[in-house]
């Protein structure tokens, strides 16, 4: 059984018993109210009168002098139409034995009630106990086959209305039915679809209600899905091509060595060594990334001084910084750094991606300046170069895997195209940022912001 049907036989349960109930209790309270007016001769209402009666026995104990009453009620009835509405009847009074004790004539009253007028008089109470009958007697005479048959006439009238109201709620539960499960089967539809592989499976968003939240999460899935599928097309790609080139020298070097071109000597050697170790650092590069993107990255976390991973990184590149005619300028405030929680291995990692991406974009003559600073609840990070600076267009994307902005430069000079995404995943993994911007003054500016988890100065 489909959804639509169940939702559409739910609706039409609850608007069968809601319909049967509202007829039962509205037949009930005909019948009650068809016996009231017919005992009422058909027009007069016969409560208050009832009333005054109960209150007089109440008082009195006895029925001495209620006939008065009657009368009273009966001249009322007349000066206000009562009369003509009580089609010229008359009002019995009777005791609890249903002996007649006087009628609104005034006239001497005998004989005792029948058990049919007994059954169509209405009874006086005192507390719980009945302690007489009123009864209304002449004008419209009807028999109980009278009200039987009224009774089934507004049945039926009752159940015709039902009908048809049921009819109408049922078509309205068809079509609201086909409303809420329309998005529900679109649903549907696109979900089986994703599952087949087609990523490009989107829903119409309608409204703010629940199930446009829903499409709308739908779509965003399918979004980062579709995204995903795309980058990890596009990294497939970039991976065979940063293997193709080291291999690919490799080959020719060893071939060139096989057949005798080159002779077999350490020089010889060198570049098939190079190109090894260039496949080594991608692969440990690809490495990284899978672990952190894959969450098993492992932080061996340690309180650490920032400014002591810093300088022991600059002292490494100060030799290269040198052999290009580069200068690197190391600057931090003079109060106490604090301690920062990481794993200062990690740490190193991103500081030399950084350091090395900056040698590569300064040119000869130039300066990368290294800015410490502290903050209550965080420390940064920033190298700035004296480069041409990021292309505007490129800013957003220089943090993407195997993305360069001057593709020949950096592979010619050894660059596998996942340092700085490598450096980036590192800073999140440790709960803070890496950002990249073009300085004011010219140059490109990598800003490192990790947290201050501890007080606890260096």
């Amino acid at each position: 059984m489909n959804m639509r049907l169940r939702l559409t036989l739910s609706f039409a349960l609850v608007v069968a018993l809601s319909i049967a109930g509202v007829v039962l209790i509205a037949l009930s309270g005909t019948q009650r109210e068809v016996r009231s007016f017919m005992s009422a001769g058909g027009m007069a209402r016969l409560e208050t009168i009832q009333d005054n009666l109960e209150a007089y026995y109440k008082t009195n104990g006895t029925w001495e002098g209620a006939e008065a009453l009657l009368g009273i009620s009966h001249g009322m009835g007349q000066g206000q139409g009562g009369q003509g509405m009580l089609m010229n009847g008359l009002l019995v009074l009777a005791d609890a034995d249903g002996t007649r004790l006087a009628n609104s004539s005034n006239q001497p009253v005998s004989g005792t009630l029948t058990e049919e007028e007994l059954d169509r008089s209405l009874a006086l109470k005192s507390g719980l106990s009945t302690v007489g009958y009123l009864y209304f007697e002449g004008g419209m005479l009807y028999s109980s086959g009278d009200e039987s048959y009224l009774v089934t006439r507004l049945a039926n009238a009752a159940l015709v209305a039902g009908l048809i109201a049921g009819t109408l709620a049922l078509l309205l539960s068809l079509f609201l039915g086909y409303r809420l499960l329309r998005p529900v089967q679109e649903l549907t539809r696109a979900s089986h679809g994703m599952a087949q592989g087609d990523l490009s499976q989107r829903v119409r968003v309608e409204g703010s209600d629940e199930m446009a939240e829903l499409a709308r999460t739908f779509n965003s899935m399918a979004d980062s899905l579709q995204s995903a599928q795309t980058s990890r097309r596009a990294m497939t790609a970039d991976i065979a091509h940063e293997l193709r080139t080291p291999l690919a020298v490799q080959r020719a070097n060893l071939e060139a060595l096989l057949d005798g071109v080159y002779p077999l000597s350490p020089e010889n050697l060198a570049p098939v060594l190079e190109q090894n170790h260039l496949l080594t650092r991608l692969v440990d590069d690809l490495r990284t990334l899978a672990l952190v993107d894959s969450g098993q990255l492992k932080l061996e976390t340690v309180f650490s001084d920032l400014s002591t991973l810093v300088e022991h990184m600059i002292l490494r590149f100060v030799p290269q910084a040198e052999k290009n005619n580069v200068r690197l300028i190391f600057t931090q405030p003079p109060k106490p750094n604090p301690a920062v929680e990481v794993d200062p291995q990690r740490i190193e990692q991103i500081l030399s991606n950084l350091i090395s991406n900056a040698l590569r974009f300064t040119p000869a003559g130039g300066q990368i300046e290294v800015t410490l600073s502290s903050q209550p609840r965080q420390v940064s990070l920033q190298i700035h170069d004296s480069g041409t600076g990021i292309p505007e267009d490129s800013i957003g994307m220089v943090f993407e895997r195997f993305y360069r902005a001057d593709k020949s430069r950096s592979r010619a000079e050894g660059g596998s195209g996942l340092g700085l995404a490598i450096a980036r995943q590192l800073a999140e993994a440790h709960g803070g940022t890496l950002t990249a911007a073009n300085h004011p003054q010219g140059g490109a500016v990598f800003t490192l912001t990790l947290p201050v988890r501890s007080g606890k100065p260096a």
